[in-house]
């Protein structure tokens, strides 16, 4: 037989063969594992292998008894492990099989339990209740069973001892299983936490749709370290979480609260069509479809429909869902967007931004003295404070003089809109100057470093839609640019959450925009209509609902502050 061979430097007892290509590291573990050999050794890749001296080979068989006396216990303690998880499973399934004897019933001698949910407990404390919902956590401590009840509406403690922890039921209970309880309803004591300042001691419970454990359990298929496209597909059950749950929640407040404000501030709600046949944003984000053999699309906004409603209804809002058929892919973009927009009647561009800056600060103060909406704020964006008002106003021109007195630089590109780029490959980066459509990304540092909310305004009329007031041509001299009564409001960490116009209110200066655009005006007859029959100076504005979420609650996307989002690629679920 060859011999064992030893590299005390670079060889493995973990991995050596005890060849000269692969020696063991230890004299010890080659004389364990290879009693009757014979053994060359060296100290490391520079020094021959020798034959071990007999000290050596004395030392080494002390260290081969003691990996020996380690393997025996090691053996002995997993045959002891093994032996117990036996008598455990054992003991598991015996009490499994007793249980199933154990029949649950209701006692019709306790008060008759009043039924709820189980955000409105707290006036039932001391009461025997019933109420029903999803398992959200499960804790099994001994001989009680613990479990947090989820319905939408709060969550609830709820204590399972005696017999009603005993049933098979209680001791085959899933995550997200969904139960009925009934019980006293009592205030946990001093020093102690529930949700809500109270627990459930149950009596009589029932399992009214169980949940699947083992390889389909919900935590095997979701948990907080899913993929991204695994969270996406399986958005019904990430729903399901506080942090989701808790954004959507703060969403339906929000779009109540505007709707107070709005409202407050007399403008009446409309809904106006998703299908339209006319743009307002341009024609390369509009998504087509065909409408009974007309060419149709879905609306990129309801801004020209709301115009039509000022002569009968006043000024008018609505809440509906937009889309922009733009193949972008960043935190802040969706395909589908609630939108929420307004138009105003006899008014200026400073009464505009005086009312978008009102009714965002007013429907914040009122999510803010709402316990429940201010609860779900600390607890999405514990530092969030109210914004000051006024909001800080730059011009379009003061904004490009800003960027380059701070270095902020932006792409070069080509006249067809490709990024130039250096020898290396590196995008050519420049200064600012007026005409530039100002990118996203400087738009944004620019924000965050003033830290405060920015209304943007007066674009140059060639950046922005065909609709939108020119200003006086005075006040673009000296750029030879015409600028536009138009504005951005742009938030810390969000950027542009608000756009919103002047409109032209001159038929013939409406048709003039219509021939620059190379927009056949018929289409828009009835839009046309509002200046041919009594027009008034008039404005408006839309409010990307998710970004203006994005912003309150503190997320990364919108993509969190939408039921289902829509971006490029996900239409699923």
């Amino acid at each position: 037989m060859a011999p064992i061979h030893v590299d005390e430097s670079a060889g493995s007892d973990e991995t050596g063969k005890g060849t000269p290509e692969q020696p063991y590291q230890t004299l010890a573990f080659a004389l364990y594992s290879h009693p009757e050999e014979k053994f060359l050794i060296r100290k490391d890749a520079s020094g021959t292998y020798e034959e071990p001296t007999q000290s050596a080979l004395k030392k080494a068989k002390k260290g081969a008894d003691g990996i020996e006396k380690k393997r025996k216990k090691a053996e002995e303690l997993a045959e002891r492990e093994a032996k117990e998880r036996a008598e455990a499973r054992e003991r598991k399934e015996k009490r499994l099989e007793e249980s199933k004897k154990i029949v649950l019933q209701e006692d019709p001698s306790l008060p008759p339990a009043i039924k709820s949910k189980i955000g409105n407990l707290t006036p039932l404390r001391s009461k025997r209740v019933r109420t029903s919902g999803w398992v959200h956590r499960l804790r099994d401590q001994k001989e009680i069973i613990f479990v947090v009840l989820r319905d939408g509406t709060g969550y609830l403690q709820c204590v399972l001892s005696g017999q009603v922890a005993q049933t098979y039921e209680a001791l085959t209970l899933t995550l997200e299983s969904t139960i009925e309880v009934v019980g006293t309803l009592k205030q946990v004591p001093e020093g102690q936490t529930a949700p809500g300042g109270h627990e459930l001691v149950v009596d009589y419970w029932r399992v009214l749709g169980a949940s699947p454990g083992g390889e389909d359990a919900f935590t095997n298929r979701l948990n907080e370290k899913s993929d991204p496209s695994i969270q996406a597909d399986l958005r019904h059950l990430v729903l399901r979480g506080e942090t989701a749950s808790a954004v959507l929640k703060l969403r339906a407040a929000l779009l109540n609260s505007f709707r107070q404000t709005l409202i407050e501030h007399d403008l009446l709600e409309v809904t106006p069509p998703c299908l339209v046949q006319t743009q307002v944003e341009g024609g390369a984000t509009l998504f087509k479809l065909d409408y009974y053999g007309q060419p149709a699309f879905l609306t990129q906004s309801s801004q020209l429909y709301l115009e039509t409603c000022l002569p009968s209804l006043g000024d008018v809002f609505c809440v509906q869902e937009s889309f922009r058929a733009e193949n972008s892919h960043t935190r802040r973009h969706l395909s589908e967007y609630t939108h929420l927009e307004a138009e105003l009647a006899f008014i200026t561009f400073t009464d505009l931004m005086n009312h978008i800056e009102a009714v965002i600060c007013e429907t914040v103060n009122k999510l803010l003295q709402s316990p429940a909406s201010a609860a779900l704020i600390k607890q999405l964006n514990p530092t969030f404070t109210a914004p000051e008002r006024p909001f800080l106003r730059l011009s379009y021109v003061d904004a490009i003089k800003w960027l380059n007195e701070h270095d902020i630089k932006h792409e070069a590109e080509d006249a067809q809109g490709n990024v130039i780029k250096d020898e290396q490959g590196n995008p050519v980066m420049v200064e600012h100057k007026v005409g530039d459509d100002i990118a996203e990304a400087a738009e944004r540092r620019m924000t965050d470093i003033l830290g405060r909310p920015v209304f943007l305004y007066g674009f140059p009329a060639e950046l922005k839609a065909f609709y939108m007031k020119k200003m006086p041509k005075s006040e673009g001299a000296e750029s030879g640019h015409v600028f536009t009564e138009s504005c951005d409001l742009l938030m810390p960490g969000v950027g542009e959450i608000v756009g919103g116009s002047m409109r032209i209110a001159d038929e013939e200066e409406l048709l003039a925009a219509y021939k620059r655009e190379g927009i056949d005006p018929a289409p828009y007859y009835w839009f046309t209509d509002q200046r041919k029959y009594g027009t008034c100076e008039h404005g408006g504005y839309g409010l990307g609902v998710e970004r203006f979420l994005a912003w309150l609650a503190k997320r990364y996307t919108v993509r969190e502050c939408s039921l289902y989002p829509r971006w490029p690629g996900r239409a699923t679920p």
